[in-house]
């Protein structure tokens, strides 16, 4: 009771019920613990980090004042000078080497996938065509069997059932090949 009337006293809101302490043994289980975390308060904007940002070199002096190299006749101290400077400039020419490989893969890759692009347009306008084609060719024998109908009349429907006729018998043919016999 004590510690109800130190926190009273103090002006604080009472501590919020401890939730029990749950380890997550494998990753689903860890990744479900911090949904059940986020979904408890909806109203709170969930964490976002932001991307970090890429590492630039330093841009290289517009003018040395200190020429100076790995030689004799310098200093013990400007051997370090120098290696540093050295280090520095090889980073950025590596640098500069990896921005470059990065853009010329960036142009392939937007190349092919316009070559996809085409190749696949290509593809749809042949099959189109084909289609077209196909649609035309029953359009024309829809047409012909009208014009046909209608200029034959009673003589059509004789030579139709003749052939319906012609066509059962094939239908009626022997099999070339009896299943079940060697």
């Amino acid at each position: 009771m004590a510690v109800d009337k130190k926190d009273a006293r103090s002006g604080k809101a009472p501590k919020k019920e401890s939730q029990p302490l749950i380890i997550a043994k494998t990753p689903a289980e860890e990744q479900r613990l911090k949904l059940e975390r986020l979904m408890r308060n909806p109203d709170k904007p969930a964490p976002i980090p932001e991307k970090p940002k890429e590492w630039n070199p330093r841009a290289p002096p517009e003018f040395v004042r200190d020429v100076m190299g790995s030689s004799a006749g310098a200093g013990s101290g400007e051997f370090h000078v120098y290696r540093h400077l050295r280090r520095r400039e090889y980073q950025r020419q590596d640098f500069l080497e990896r921005i470059s490989e990065k853009q010329k893969m960036d142009e392939d890759y937007i190349e092919k996938v316009k070559e996809n692009e085409k190749a696949a347009e290509e593809r749809t306008a042949k099959r189109r065509k084909k289609r077209e084609k196909l649609k035309q060719k029953k359009l024309m024998a829809k047409k012909a069997k009208m014009e046909s109908q209608k200029e034959g009349g009673s003589e059509e429907k004789s030579s139709s059932s003749a052939s319906e006729a012609e066509e059962q018998e094939d239908d009626a043919e022997a099999p070339s090949f009896i299943m079940g016999r060697r």
